[in-house]
Parts: C-alpha cells; sequence; structure tokens
C-alpha cells in the first residue's frame, strides 16, 4: 500500500486525474465550453502593411480558414466544434480590415487574395488548414490550392464564380428572371436621385435593401440578409471590386496543369436558382476539378444556406471531418 502522505509523486499523478475527471464532466456537461473559451478577436498585418481583422473560434488540432468573415460568421460559427480551430477574417477593404488608399494595394487582384490567405495560414501556424470559399472567394480558395497545395487539407467552395472558360450554359443551367431585374434596375434609378442628400453609411443600406432579392430564391428571405453597412469599408466596396478584383478574375486563363494540382477534396456547393453564378458554373467546376464532388441545392440561392441550412451546414460538417455527404455527385458531363 502506497503511502500517500509520504508519496509527492502520487499527489501529482491523482491530482492530474482529478483534473482529468473534471475537464471530462464538464465536457459532457458543456459541449460548447472547450471552444467557446478558445474565442479571440486581432489583427495581423500583411507582407504590404495592411490589417486584416480575424476571429477565432476553437482550438482544435484541425485548421478552417473563412475568408469574407464579416458576413460568413454569422450562420457559419456554428461548424465550430472542439476538433477545429476557425478561423474568420475580413478581406482588405472590407468588414473590419484595412482600406485600401493606394494603389500599390490595389494592383494584385485576385491573386493578392490568394497572398492575404497565405499571410493568414503563415500567422496561425497552420501546417495545413481546410478552406471555406464563398461566391469569388470559392475561385480564391482553388487559386491557393494551385499554388500552395501542400497547405490545403480540403475545400469547400460554394456558389463560386464560373471557371474561365467563358462555356455558355444551357438554359436550365442559367436561372433567369427578366421581371427581377428590370424591377431593380428601375428602383436603383429612383433611388440614386435620393442618395445624393444621404450619408454614405445611409445610401450603402438603401442600395442594398434594394439588391438583396437578387441574392435569395424567396424574396421574404431577403431579410436574412444582413448589409454590413456600419463598416466604411463597405461603402466602396463594390467599386473596388468592379476596378480590381473583376478585371483580374476576367483575365485569368487556367490550364490542365494548374487543375491538375487541385488533388485534395473539393465540396462544390452550389443552388439551382443562382442568379449571380449559374449552376451551370458548380458542375463546371466539380468537373474540371479531379477531387471534386457536387452537393446540389435544389431552388438554393447565390446563399444556398438560407434555403437549405441543416442540408448544408450538415454536409460541410460531415466534409470537414473526413466524409463526403450521401448525395454529392462526382460529375462526369455538364447537363445532369
Amino acid at each position: 500500500m502506497i503511502n500517500q502522505r509520504s508519496s509527492p509523486r502520487f499527489a501529482s499523478l491523482a491530482g492530474l486525474f482529478c483534473r482529468i475527471f473534471i475537464c471530462l464532466l464538464l465536457s459532457i456537461a458543456l459541449p460548447g465550453l472547450s471552444y467557446a473559451a478558445a474565442e479571440a478577436d486581432g489583427y495581423l498585418t500583411t507582407a504590404d502593411g495592411l490589417r486584416l481583422f480575424y476571429r477565432q473560434l476553437g482550438s482544435g488540432p484541425k485548421g478552417v480558414l473563412v475568408p469574407n468573415g464579416h458576413y460568413l460568421i454569422k450562420d457559419f460559427a456554428q461548424l465550430a466544434d472542439s476538433e477545429h480551430t476557425f478561423i474568420f477574417y475580413d478581406l482588405r477593404n472590407r468588414g473590419r480590415s484595412d482600406a485600401v488608399k493606394d494603389s500599390a494595394s490595389t494592383s494584385g487582384g485576385i491573386q493578392q487574395e490568394v497572398e492575404d490567405l497565405e499571410a493568414v495560414r503563415r500567422h496561425f501556424h497552420m501546417d495545413k488548414a481546410a478552406i471555406i470559399g464563398h461566391s469569388f472567394v470559392g475561385l480564391v480558395a482553388l487559386l491557393y490550392a494551385m499554388e500552395y497545395p501542400q497547405h490545403v487539407e480540403r475545400i469547400v467552395q460554394i456558389d463560386a464564380v464560373a471557371p474561365p472558360t467563358n462555356r455558355k450554359y444551357p438554359p436550365n443551367l442559367v436561372r433567369t428572371d427578366r421581371a427581377l431585374n428590370e424591377a431593380i434596375t428601375k428602383n436603383i434609378a429612383a433611388f440614386a436621385k435620393k442618395a445624393a442628400g444621404m450619408t454614405q453609411e445611409q445610401a450603402c443600406r438603401g442600395f442594398w435593401d434594394i439588391i438583396r432579392v437578387y441574392y435569395v430564391t424567396d424574396a421574404k428571405d431577403a431579410v436574412k440578409l444582413d448589409d454590413y453597412c456600419q463598416y466604411p469599408n463597405e461603402w466602396n466596396w463594390g467599386r473596388y471590386f468592379s476596378a480590381n478584383i473583376q478585371p483580374s478574375i476576367q483575365s485569368l486563363q487556367l490550364t490542365n496543369a494548374q487543375l491538375a494540382k487541385v488533388v485534395m477534396p473539393v465540396l462544390v456547393i452550389h443552388g439551382t436558382a443562382d442568379r449571380v453564378s449559374p449552376y451551370g458554373a458548380g458542375r463546371e467546376w466539380a468537373l474540371l476539378l479531379p477531387g471534386a464532388r457536387l452537393l446540389t441545392i435544389k431552388d438554393g440561392s447565390h446563399y444556398p444556406w438560407i434555403e437549405a441550412p441543416a442540408r448544408v451546414f450538415g454536409s460541410i460538417h460531415d466534409f470537414l471531418n473526413g466524409g463526403w455527404p450521401k448525395d454529392a455527385e462526382k460529375v462526369t458531363r455538364i447537363a445532369p
């Protein structure tokens, strides 16, 4: 029999086991404690001196990088668990990150977004990470994987812009709504006459109130999309995108050799009712990328988690933990 009083080693071990037991009880009773306690906000600095705002959720061993965190974190924070460390960050000139004020910081186009993503990975010392990219950032994630494949575990690409192939998709793979387009154009023209006397924040909110219906399938769901006009960056984001990001996307010419580098698993999620990026784009990405499968969200919009939250987030959760959604399709041709 060991004498506890005369054995410091025993006391040390007993204390260790006690702490483990208490932590185990807490993890069962309070499953969110482990990652909620690790929540942290901060800034990191890029090579050209701009600060990017980030929010960390969780402290698990698997890293997940989520650009455009200023609008994704509200819905995507539910994916954080004890297995992952999620880093949501705002792109340059968006949300709480620094504004771009000089031409030297605007010359990089979409490639600059790739380098910013790498700066975030390095800052958090992640050897490998999963990436969640929505809209044009779905393309950023793929370009990053082509340049830094050794640092990418897997990719979730949600309603990404179309591949730069200039392919014309069949009508059944493109959502068109002429009446809505005409109504939005008319409303914007009328609003522009009133906006001159408004503050920039008021003008931002008014403009967003008009166009938000374009991004959802049912107009009633438009209220679920926040405008984020409290951030001055959002007042000029459209002009910045049109002048800097969009031309660089349009000039892209991806080769088969570049696409072949994206061998990691890629879950392509795309809504059939997306008016911004046609459903055909999702099918084409899933066809071009060797490790990709397509999760089709019937009647899903450019924000498909609005129409099918349980399916979208459940599928992403399973994918980040190493699986595939049961109905993820291995695409062999553009037409379904």
